[in-house]
Protein backbone atom coordinates (compact mmCIF):
# COMPACT_ATOMS: atom_id res chain seq x y z
CA UNK A 1 0.00 0.00 0.00
CA UNK A 2 1.40 3.39 -1.00
CA UNK A 3 2.31 5.92 1.62
CA UNK A 4 -0.69 7.93 2.66
CA UNK A 5 -0.38 11.65 1.87
CA UNK A 6 -1.28 13.68 4.92
CA UNK A 7 -1.20 17.16 6.31
CA UNK A 8 2.18 18.57 7.26
CA UNK A 9 2.88 18.94 10.97
CA UNK A 10 3.79 22.59 10.50
CA UNK A 11 0.25 23.26 9.28
CA UNK A 12 -1.39 21.84 12.40
CA UNK A 13 -2.77 24.05 15.19
CA UNK A 14 -0.52 24.85 18.12
CA UNK A 15 0.38 21.75 20.12
CA UNK A 16 -0.64 21.77 23.79
CA UNK A 17 0.70 18.37 24.83
CA UNK A 18 2.39 15.37 23.20
CA UNK A 19 3.89 11.99 23.97
CA UNK A 20 3.79 8.28 23.13
CA UNK A 21 0.48 6.46 23.64
CA UNK A 22 -0.69 2.96 22.83
CA UNK A 23 -3.97 3.36 20.98
CA UNK A 24 -6.65 0.77 20.41
CA UNK A 25 -10.18 1.31 19.13
CA UNK A 26 -13.00 -1.03 18.14
CA UNK A 27 -11.56 -1.04 14.59
CA UNK A 28 -8.03 -2.00 15.65
CA UNK A 29 -7.18 -5.63 16.22
CA UNK A 30 -4.02 -4.86 18.18
CA UNK A 31 -2.66 -1.86 20.08
CA UNK A 32 -0.29 0.49 18.28
CA UNK A 33 2.29 2.70 19.92
CA UNK A 34 1.97 6.11 18.28
CA UNK A 35 3.39 9.56 18.87
CA UNK A 36 0.32 11.59 19.84
CA UNK A 37 -0.05 15.37 19.67
CA UNK A 38 -2.96 17.36 21.08
CA UNK A 39 -3.27 20.21 18.58
CA UNK A 40 -6.32 22.36 19.05
CA UNK A 41 -9.23 20.07 19.91
CA UNK A 42 -7.85 17.15 17.86
CA UNK A 43 -5.49 14.29 18.64
CA UNK A 44 -3.06 13.64 15.76
CA UNK A 45 -1.22 10.32 15.60
CA UNK A 46 2.21 9.78 14.01
CA UNK A 47 4.23 6.61 13.59
CA UNK A 48 7.33 8.25 15.02
CA UNK A 49 8.15 11.49 16.78
CA UNK A 50 10.23 12.78 13.87
CA UNK A 51 7.47 12.18 11.29
CA UNK A 52 5.81 15.21 9.75
CA UNK A 53 2.83 13.36 8.28
CA UNK A 54 0.17 12.09 10.66
CA UNK A 55 -1.51 8.77 9.88
CA UNK A 56 -4.85 9.45 11.55
CA UNK A 57 -6.60 11.87 13.87
CA UNK A 58 -9.36 11.91 16.50
CA UNK A 59 -11.72 14.87 16.79
CA UNK A 60 -12.55 15.65 20.42
CA UNK A 61 -15.75 17.42 19.40
CA UNK A 62 -17.42 13.99 19.60
CA UNK A 63 -16.14 13.33 23.12
CA UNK A 64 -18.73 12.13 25.64
CA UNK A 65 -16.64 11.17 28.68
CA UNK A 66 -13.11 10.33 29.88
CA UNK A 67 -12.68 7.56 32.47
CA UNK A 68 -9.83 5.63 34.05
CA UNK A 69 -9.40 1.94 33.33
CA UNK A 70 -8.36 0.14 36.53
CA UNK A 71 -7.46 -3.16 34.85
CA UNK A 72 -3.87 -4.29 35.28
CA UNK A 73 -1.49 -4.05 32.33
CA UNK A 74 1.44 -6.29 31.57
CA UNK A 75 3.58 -3.27 32.33
CA UNK A 76 3.24 -2.65 36.03
CA UNK A 77 3.76 1.14 35.80
CA UNK A 78 1.38 1.64 32.86
CA UNK A 79 -2.07 3.20 33.27
CA UNK A 80 -5.09 3.04 31.02
CA UNK A 81 -7.57 5.64 29.86
CA UNK A 82 -10.91 5.21 28.07
CA UNK A 83 -12.39 7.85 25.77
CA UNK A 84 -16.08 7.41 25.04
CA UNK A 85 -16.88 8.98 21.67
CA UNK A 86 -20.13 9.32 19.75
CA UNK A 87 -19.03 6.72 17.22
CA UNK A 88 -17.29 4.31 19.61
CA UNK A 89 -14.77 3.93 22.39
CA UNK A 90 -11.01 4.47 22.18
CA UNK A 91 -8.58 2.98 24.72
CA UNK A 92 -5.15 4.39 25.51
CA UNK A 93 -2.31 2.88 27.49
CA UNK A 94 -0.12 5.59 29.07
CA UNK A 95 3.37 5.04 30.56
CA UNK A 96 2.42 5.98 34.13
CA UNK A 97 -0.38 7.32 36.33
CA UNK A 98 0.99 10.89 36.48
CA UNK A 99 1.06 11.11 32.68
CA UNK A 100 -2.48 9.73 32.55
CA UNK A 101 -3.74 12.51 34.85
CA UNK A 102 -2.02 15.10 32.70
CA UNK A 103 -3.41 13.67 29.46
CA UNK A 104 -6.87 13.53 30.97
CA UNK A 105 -6.55 17.12 32.17
CA UNK A 106 -5.55 18.44 28.74
CA UNK A 107 -8.24 16.49 26.91
CA UNK A 108 -11.00 17.66 29.26
CA UNK A 109 -9.76 21.25 29.41
CA UNK A 110 -9.57 21.66 25.64
CA UNK A 111 -12.90 19.96 24.93
CA UNK A 112 -14.79 21.76 27.73
CA UNK A 113 -12.76 25.03 27.64
CA UNK A 114 -12.36 24.91 31.42
CA UNK A 115 -9.96 23.24 33.81
CA UNK A 116 -11.68 20.39 35.73
CA UNK A 117 -11.39 20.57 39.52
CA UNK A 118 -11.34 16.80 40.12
CA UNK A 119 -7.78 16.22 38.85
CA UNK A 120 -4.82 15.31 41.07
CA UNK A 121 -2.27 17.72 39.59
CA UNK A 122 0.40 20.10 40.85
CA UNK A 123 -0.17 23.89 40.83
CA UNK A 124 2.29 24.30 37.97
CA UNK A 125 0.42 21.73 35.89
CA UNK A 126 -2.92 23.46 36.63
CA UNK A 127 -1.38 26.70 35.37
CA UNK A 128 -0.32 24.95 32.15
CA UNK A 129 -3.89 23.72 31.61
CA UNK A 130 -5.24 27.26 32.08
CA UNK A 131 -2.84 28.57 29.45
CA UNK A 132 -3.96 25.85 27.04
CA UNK A 133 -7.62 26.81 27.60
CA UNK A 134 -6.89 30.50 26.85
CA UNK A 135 -4.99 29.57 23.67
CA UNK A 136 -7.82 27.32 22.52
CA UNK A 137 -10.39 30.09 23.08
CA UNK A 138 -8.31 32.48 20.96
CA UNK A 139 -7.92 29.86 18.26
CA UNK A 140 -11.66 29.21 18.09
CA UNK A 141 -12.30 32.92 17.54
CA UNK A 142 -10.40 32.73 14.24
CA UNK A 143 -12.02 29.48 13.08
CA UNK A 144 -14.86 30.16 10.58
CA UNK A 145 -18.25 28.82 11.67
CA UNK A 146 -19.33 25.55 10.07
CA UNK A 147 -21.51 25.78 7.02
CA UNK A 148 -25.24 25.54 7.43
CA UNK A 149 -26.17 21.88 7.25
CA UNK A 150 -29.81 22.71 6.63
CA UNK A 151 -29.09 23.40 2.97
CA UNK A 152 -31.71 21.92 0.65
CA UNK A 153 -28.87 20.22 -1.24
CA UNK A 154 -28.14 17.87 1.67
CA UNK A 155 -31.36 17.92 3.70
CA UNK A 156 -31.82 14.17 3.26
CA UNK A 157 -29.32 11.42 2.65
CA UNK A 158 -31.65 10.18 -0.08
CA UNK A 159 -30.69 13.32 -2.00
CA UNK A 160 -27.04 12.30 -1.92
CA UNK A 161 -25.31 10.45 -4.73
CA UNK A 162 -25.31 6.68 -4.39
CA UNK A 163 -21.55 6.72 -3.78
CA UNK A 164 -21.91 8.87 -0.63
CA UNK A 165 -20.49 7.11 2.44
CA UNK A 166 -20.18 8.48 5.96
CA UNK A 167 -16.54 7.52 6.54
CA UNK A 168 -13.35 9.29 7.54
CA UNK A 169 -10.36 9.85 5.28
CA UNK A 170 -8.60 6.67 6.37
CA UNK A 171 -11.81 4.63 6.33
CA UNK A 172 -12.49 5.81 2.77
CA UNK A 173 -9.13 4.46 1.62
CA UNK A 174 -9.69 1.15 3.36
CA UNK A 175 -13.18 0.87 1.86
CA UNK A 176 -11.95 1.57 -1.67
CA UNK A 177 -9.15 -0.95 -1.17
CA UNK A 178 -11.56 -3.60 0.04
CA UNK A 179 -14.25 -2.99 -2.59
CA UNK A 180 -11.91 -2.41 -5.54
CA UNK A 181 -14.11 -4.42 -7.90
CA UNK A 182 -17.20 -2.26 -7.28
CA UNK A 183 -15.75 1.19 -7.83
CA UNK A 184 -12.87 3.54 -7.14
CA UNK A 185 -14.55 6.84 -6.24
CA UNK A 186 -16.66 7.88 -3.27
CA UNK A 187 -18.05 11.03 -1.69
CA UNK A 188 -17.64 11.55 2.05
CA UNK A 189 -18.37 14.30 4.61
CA UNK A 190 -15.74 16.45 6.31
CA UNK A 191 -15.72 17.72 9.87
CA UNK A 192 -16.20 21.36 8.87
CA UNK A 193 -19.49 20.73 7.06
CA UNK A 194 -17.98 20.46 3.56
CA UNK A 195 -17.38 17.33 1.49
CA UNK A 196 -14.50 15.46 -0.07
CA UNK A 197 -14.07 13.02 -2.94
CA UNK A 198 -11.64 10.13 -2.47
CA UNK A 199 -10.36 8.13 -5.44
CA UNK A 200 -8.15 5.07 -5.79
CA UNK A 201 -6.17 3.83 -8.81
CA UNK A 202 -3.56 1.14 -9.35
CA UNK A 203 -0.07 2.12 -10.50
CA UNK A 204 2.60 -0.02 -8.92
CA UNK A 205 0.37 -0.10 -5.89
CA UNK A 206 -2.65 1.82 -4.72
CA UNK A 207 -2.67 5.58 -5.30
CA UNK A 208 -5.22 7.59 -3.38
CA UNK A 209 -6.33 11.12 -4.22
CA UNK A 210 -8.53 13.42 -2.16
CA UNK A 211 -10.43 16.39 -3.59
CA UNK A 212 -12.15 18.94 -1.41
CA UNK A 213 -15.68 20.06 -2.33
CA UNK A 214 -16.56 23.48 -0.89
CA UNK A 215 -19.93 25.12 -0.52
CA UNK A 216 -20.61 28.36 -2.33
CA UNK A 217 -22.27 31.23 -0.49
CA UNK A 218 -24.68 31.85 -3.36
CA UNK A 219 -25.63 28.15 -3.43
CA UNK A 220 -24.13 25.07 -5.02
CA UNK A 221 -20.67 23.59 -4.71
CA UNK A 222 -17.18 23.87 -6.18
CA UNK A 223 -14.37 21.32 -6.58
CA UNK A 224 -11.38 22.96 -4.88
CA UNK A 225 -8.59 22.60 -7.47
CA UNK A 226 -6.30 25.13 -9.18
CA UNK A 227 -9.21 26.26 -11.35
CA UNK A 228 -12.28 25.65 -9.13
CA UNK A 229 -15.05 23.76 -10.90
CA UNK A 230 -18.54 25.07 -10.01
CA UNK A 231 -21.32 22.49 -9.72
CA UNK A 232 -24.96 22.96 -8.92
CA UNK A 233 -25.40 19.77 -6.87
CA UNK A 234 -23.27 16.98 -5.48
CA UNK A 235 -24.58 14.74 -8.25
CA UNK A 236 -22.97 17.14 -10.72
CA UNK A 237 -19.67 16.83 -8.83
CA UNK A 238 -19.61 13.07 -9.30
CA UNK A 239 -20.78 13.28 -12.93
CA UNK A 240 -18.04 15.80 -13.73
CA UNK A 241 -15.27 13.58 -12.35
CA UNK A 242 -16.61 10.53 -14.19
CA UNK A 243 -16.96 12.34 -17.54
CA UNK A 244 -13.63 14.17 -17.42
CA UNK A 245 -11.75 10.92 -16.75
CA UNK A 246 -13.50 9.08 -19.61
CA UNK A 247 -15.12 6.68 -17.17
CA UNK A 248 -11.86 5.63 -15.49
CA UNK A 249 -13.29 6.75 -12.16
CA UNK A 250 -16.30 4.64 -11.20
CA UNK A 251 -18.55 5.57 -8.25
CA UNK A 252 -18.41 3.02 -5.45
CA UNK A 253 -21.97 1.79 -4.93
CA UNK A 254 -22.40 -0.91 -2.32
CA UNK A 255 -25.80 -2.55 -2.41
CA UNK A 256 -26.16 -6.08 -1.16
CA UNK A 257 -28.65 -8.35 -2.96
CA UNK A 258 -32.06 -8.88 -1.42
CA UNK A 259 -33.73 -12.23 -0.78
CA UNK A 260 -36.34 -13.41 -3.30
CA UNK A 261 -38.06 -15.95 -1.01
CA UNK A 262 -39.32 -15.76 2.56
CA UNK A 263 -37.58 -18.38 4.69
CA UNK A 264 -37.52 -19.24 8.39
CA UNK A 265 -35.90 -21.71 10.79
CA UNK A 266 -38.36 -24.40 11.83
CA UNK A 267 -37.82 -26.67 14.85
CA UNK A 268 -39.27 -30.15 15.12
CA UNK A 269 -40.58 -30.67 18.66
CA UNK A 270 -40.36 -34.47 18.41
CA UNK A 271 -36.73 -34.98 17.42
CA UNK A 272 -35.42 -31.46 18.09
CA UNK A 273 -34.05 -31.02 14.59
CA UNK A 274 -34.01 -27.57 13.01
CA UNK A 275 -34.32 -26.90 9.30
CA UNK A 276 -34.78 -24.02 6.92
CA UNK A 277 -38.31 -23.77 5.59
CA UNK A 278 -39.63 -21.60 2.78
CA UNK A 279 -42.96 -19.90 3.14
CA UNK A 280 -45.42 -20.77 0.35
CA UNK A 281 -45.61 -18.01 -2.24
CA UNK A 282 -49.26 -18.59 -3.16
CA UNK A 283 -50.70 -17.35 0.09
CA UNK A 284 -54.13 -15.80 -0.19
CA UNK A 285 -54.16 -12.42 1.44
CA UNK A 286 -56.68 -12.07 4.25
CA UNK A 287 -60.00 -10.63 3.21
CA UNK A 288 -60.69 -7.21 4.43
CA UNK A 289 -63.80 -7.10 6.63
CA UNK A 290 -66.59 -4.94 5.28
CA UNK A 291 -66.84 -1.47 6.57
CA UNK A 292 -69.46 -1.09 9.28
CA UNK A 293 -72.57 0.69 8.07
CA UNK A 294 -73.55 3.53 10.28
CA UNK A 295 -77.19 3.42 11.47
CA UNK A 296 -79.43 5.68 9.48
CA UNK A 297 -80.68 8.54 11.54
CA UNK A 298 -84.02 9.94 10.29
CA UNK A 299 -83.77 13.55 9.42
CA UNK A 300 -86.29 15.67 11.31
CA UNK A 301 -88.96 17.38 9.22
CA UNK A 302 -88.55 21.11 8.97
CA UNK A 303 -90.79 23.05 11.33
CA UNK A 304 -93.20 25.24 9.36
CA UNK A 305 -92.68 28.91 9.79
CA UNK A 306 -95.23 30.54 12.09
CA UNK A 307 -98.06 32.28 10.25
CA UNK A 308 -98.13 35.93 11.07
CA UNK A 309 -101.72 37.05 11.45
CA UNK A 310 -102.42 40.33 9.84
CA UNK A 311 -103.79 43.00 12.02
CA UNK A 312 -107.43 43.86 11.56
CA UNK A 313 -106.49 47.49 11.55
CA UNK A 314 -104.90 46.90 8.17
CA UNK A 315 -108.28 46.01 6.68
CA UNK A 316 -109.88 49.04 8.25
CA UNK A 317 -107.23 51.28 6.74
CA UNK A 318 -107.76 49.70 3.34
CA UNK A 319 -111.54 50.26 3.56
CA UNK A 320 -111.00 53.90 4.48
CA UNK A 321 -108.68 54.31 1.50
CA UNK A 322 -111.33 52.81 -0.81
CA UNK A 323 -114.03 55.12 0.56
CA UNK A 324 -111.81 58.17 0.11
CA UNK A 325 -111.10 57.15 -3.46
CA UNK A 326 -114.85 56.73 -4.14
CA UNK A 327 -115.68 60.15 -2.68
CA UNK A 328 -112.98 61.80 -4.76
CA UNK A 329 -114.36 60.10 -7.86
CA UNK A 330 -117.88 61.40 -7.08
CA UNK A 331 -116.67 64.96 -6.67
CA UNK A 332 -114.95 64.77 -10.03
CA UNK A 333 -118.20 63.63 -11.67
CA UNK A 334 -120.04 66.61 -10.19
CA UNK A 335 -117.55 69.02 -11.67
CA UNK A 336 -117.47 67.38 -15.10
CA UNK A 337 -121.16 67.04 -15.94
CA UNK A 338 -120.78 67.24 -19.73
CA UNK A 339 -119.21 63.81 -19.71
CA UNK A 340 -121.67 60.95 -19.70
CA UNK A 341 -121.00 58.61 -16.87
CA UNK A 342 -121.24 54.92 -17.39
CA UNK A 343 -124.09 53.77 -15.24
CA UNK A 344 -124.29 50.34 -13.69
CA UNK A 345 -127.14 48.10 -14.74
CA UNK A 346 -130.32 49.02 -12.91
CA UNK A 347 -133.17 46.69 -12.18
CA UNK A 348 -136.27 46.89 -14.37
CA UNK A 349 -138.92 49.32 -12.97
CA UNK A 350 -142.08 47.89 -11.53
CA UNK A 351 -145.41 48.46 -13.26
CA UNK A 352 -147.49 50.95 -11.32
CA UNK A 353 -151.33 50.83 -11.18
CA UNK A 354 -153.47 53.84 -11.88
CA UNK A 355 -154.56 54.04 -8.30
CA UNK A 356 -151.04 54.58 -7.18
CA UNK A 357 -150.71 57.89 -5.48
CA UNK A 358 -147.78 60.27 -5.57
CA UNK A 359 -147.10 59.51 -1.94
CA UNK A 360 -146.75 55.82 -2.59
CA UNK A 361 -144.46 56.51 -5.50
CA UNK A 362 -142.34 58.77 -3.33
CA UNK A 363 -142.08 56.11 -0.63
CA UNK A 364 -141.08 53.50 -3.16
CA UNK A 365 -138.50 55.87 -4.56
CA UNK A 366 -137.06 56.43 -1.07
CA UNK A 367 -136.89 52.70 -0.38
CA UNK A 368 -135.15 52.15 -3.68
CA UNK A 369 -132.72 54.90 -2.74
CA UNK A 370 -131.88 53.18 0.53
CA UNK A 371 -131.18 49.89 -1.27
CA UNK A 372 -128.95 51.54 -3.77
CA UNK A 373 -127.22 53.47 -1.04
CA UNK A 374 -126.24 50.25 0.67
CA UNK A 375 -125.20 48.64 -2.63
CA UNK A 376 -123.27 51.33 -4.44
CA UNK A 377 -122.38 54.90 -3.39
CA UNK A 378 -122.18 56.04 -7.02
CA UNK A 379 -125.71 54.81 -7.69
CA UNK A 380 -126.84 56.74 -4.61
CA UNK A 381 -125.48 59.97 -6.02
CA UNK A 382 -127.20 59.44 -9.38
CA UNK A 383 -130.48 58.58 -7.75
CA UNK A 384 -130.44 61.77 -5.70
CA UNK A 385 -129.84 63.79 -8.86
CA UNK A 386 -132.80 62.10 -10.52
CA UNK A 387 -135.07 62.93 -7.58
CA UNK A 388 -134.05 66.56 -7.66
CA UNK A 389 -134.78 66.78 -11.38
CA UNK A 390 -138.22 65.21 -10.93
CA UNK A 391 -139.11 67.59 -8.12
CA UNK A 392 -138.01 70.54 -10.22
CA UNK A 393 -140.12 69.41 -13.14
CA UNK A 394 -143.22 69.13 -10.91
CA UNK A 395 -142.71 72.60 -9.56
CA UNK A 396 -142.53 74.08 -13.02
CA UNK A 397 -145.86 72.42 -13.95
Amino acid sequence: MAKRPARQGSQLPSCYYEGYLEKRSFKDKTSRKLWTCLCGNTLFFFNEKRDTNYIEKLELSGLISVTDDGSQDRKLDAARLNLKMKDGNVKFTIPNTEARELWKGYILSVSELSVPSSLNLLPGQIHMLKEAVEKEKERLKNVPPPADTSSPYISLQADMPACYHVVSRLEAELLLEKEAKRGNLLLRPRNDGTFAVTTRQDHEGSIFKHYRVNRKHEGGFAIDVDNPVPCTTLHDVINYLVEKTDGVLIPLIIEEPYEKNISFIWSDNENGERSVQHAPSNLVPPSVPPKPVAPRIPTPEPVPAPVIEEDSCLYEMMEKDIESEDSSATSQLDKKTPKKATLPPTPAPRKLTLSTSPLSSASSTKSELRLRTHSDPLAQTITELKLKLEQKAKCEQ
